[in-house]
């Protein structure tokens, strides 16, 4: 079968053919349908030697959907033909954390040496995809496999980081969202769908903030150096109840501490690696900071459901297998609107 694979370290991934899976007992194959591009990716990719632990090669993609192919002994609750999507984030399955359905949390997952698929373990951008346990796998139903596919995480991701802060979107709320690509559009439609706030959007691209009024904000500001004064006066200078930053760099978090209101939530969700300063007097009063990850696999059901419902619609632009490496240069260079989703047979 053809795989998108990082082979080696700072070269692009290459589209290269290995064996097709086999199912043992307990495990399933996927026929994958659809696989999302992520900037989790590229960010694996320009890890230096001394930092990079997941070996190699490694087939990317951790955002999957696709249909049950075989079940290995002892399967239960699936059957060959099914459509499914991965939940990517898995852990023991046995753990405090496992037990609530949280594997993204789970506490023993380094200590076993458990990956994700696609960050670490292989992943969905190939034409068959091995699936350690069934319980990751969730019926994906009537839904577009297309579109379903990045739900796994830039629907999921941004799902979790808001459910939290719920209680504080009530009516006359703000939430700012700094990002509009694949997770931060996503992240605008959760916000009109389940909360009355008012939706701010940052970006730096002109063409990203006319994909975030079309999904939903209220009001889209230039992310740039006057980004914090504008989003203050949108807000008659009291700033957001909710901020989540999808992108996560010096200067976006910088932005995000410089907008969230006294007892805000500030919610750093990109791995850019910027920091927040905090400390009495360095942020507003009881702001809560949180470095969320992924989702539980109780909310990709209900990410699964919204979208279910017409309250999601994912922007997206496919690539054929063979297209996977450049579908990585264009989001690379900011130049995918919304997702990029590789189709393995496409």
């Amino acid at each position: 079968m053809k795989a998108v694979q990082y082979r080696e370290i700072g070269k692009a991934p290459e589209v290269v053919t290995v064996p097709d899976p086999e199912a043992g007992p307990g495990q399933v194959v996927l026929e994958v349908a659809a696989a999302g591009v992520c900037h989790s990716d590229i960010a694996v990719m320009e890890w230096p030697a001394e930092v990079y632990g997941y070996g190699f090669p490694l087939t990317l993609g951790h955002e999957g959907v696709g249909k049950v192919a075989a079940l290995g002994q002892g399967v239960t609750g699936l059957k060959v033909g099914e459509m499914v999507a991965v939940y990517g984030p898995q852990g023991c399955g046995s753990c405090a954390k496992c037990a609530e359905g949280k594997e993204n949390y789970c506490l023993r997952a380094a200590e076993l040496g458990i990956n994700p698929p696609g960050l670490g373990a292989p992943g969905a951008m190939a034409e068959y995809m091995l699936i350690d346990n069934a319980r990751h796998l969730v019926p994906l139903g009537d839904l577009d496999p297309i579109s379903a596919a990045p739900l796994t995480d830039a629907g999921l991701t941004p799902y979790h980081a808001i459910k939290k802060s719920l209680p504080k979107l009530v009516p006359g709320s703000t939430a700012v969202v700094i990002g509009t690509g694949g997770l931060g559009h996503m992240a605008i439609q959760i916000l009109r769908a389940t909360t009355a706030a008012r939706v701010i959007a940052l970006d730096v691209s002109k063409e990203k903030l006319e994909l975030a009024a079309a999904v939903g904000a209220h009001e889209t500001v230039l992310s740039d150096a006057n980004a914090t004064k504008a989003v203050r006066e949108l807000t008659g200078g009291l700033g957001a109840e909710v901020v989540l930053d999808f992108v996560g760099v010096g200067p976006t978090v910088a932005t995000a501490a410089g907008v969230v209101a006294v007892e805000g939530d500030l919610t750093v969700v990109g791995i850019g690696g910027g920091t927040v300063p905090v400390g009495f007097g360095t942020i507003p009063f009881d702001v809560s900071v949180s470095t969320p990850y992924w989702g539980s696999r109780g909310e990709l059901i209900e990410v699964l459901d919204l979208a279910r419902s017409g309250a999601l619609t994912v922007h997206t632009e496919t690539f054929g297998i063979d297209e996977a490496p450049l579908a990585y240069e264009r989001l690379h260079a900011g130049q995918v609107r919304g997702r990029a989703v590789v189709l393995p047979r496409g």
